[in-house]
Formats: structure tokens, C-alpha cells, sequence
């Protein structure tokens, strides 16, 4: 059992309309890019990293949308991990008349 302090990252979430991609911001400043962990699913993601000897960034999250987990990309560069992940049915949209 470990006994590092867990800390959940910070997460922005937004729309890459033109692509249909969820675009995923997570703050994970000091840790080494080899030991991100992210596992996608299409409707969550998890994301854990060590940082130092006693602090972990871990954290699950939901998603608004349905992703294709098998198509994500993440990249990692200055304490910032971003993450693509291709929306399914994101073209199939109905526009809805307000009144």
C-alpha cells in the first residue's frame, strides 16, 4: 500500500468543434513523462503520475460525450498533459428551434 499523498489534478474539458475531439487539459507539473498513467474509456478517463517521493497525481473523470478511446492522443510538455479524444457520433446533431 502506498503512502503518498494523492492529489487530483487539475482538468479543463473543452470542444474542438472542427476536429469533433474533446480536447483534455490536466495540470501535472514535476512528474516524468514515462510514468503517466491514463487509461480512456469512451464515456471516462483516469490519470495517475508520481511526483517526487511522497505526492501522486491521481484522478478519474467523467466525460459529457462519448470518445473513441482507441483513436485518443496525449502529448506531455511543461507540466501540462493534453489529451484528443475523437467524439463518436459528434456529426449526428440536431439543431433545436427555441421559442
Amino acid at each position: 500500500m502506498s503512502n503518498r499523498i494523492k492529489v487530483t489534478p487539475c482538468a479543463c474539458i473543452s470542444h474542438d468543434d472542427q476536429n469533433g475531439r474533446l480536447k483534455i487539459e490536466l495540470e501535472l507539473p514535476g512528474v516524468d513523462k514515462k510514468d503517466i498513467a491514463l487509461e480512456m474509456r469512451k464515456d471516462s478517463f483516469c490519470v495517475s503520475a508520481p511526483r517526487g517521493e511522497d505526492t501522486e497525481y491521481s484522478g478519474c473523470f467523467m466525460l459529457a460525450h462519448e470518445v473513441v478511446p482507441e483513436k485518443t492522443e496525449a502529448k506531455y510538455e511543461s507540466g501540462l498533459l493534453r489529451v484528443f479524444a475523437p467524439m463518436t457520433d459528434w456529426e449526428q446533431k440536431v439543431n433545436v428551434l427555441v421559442q
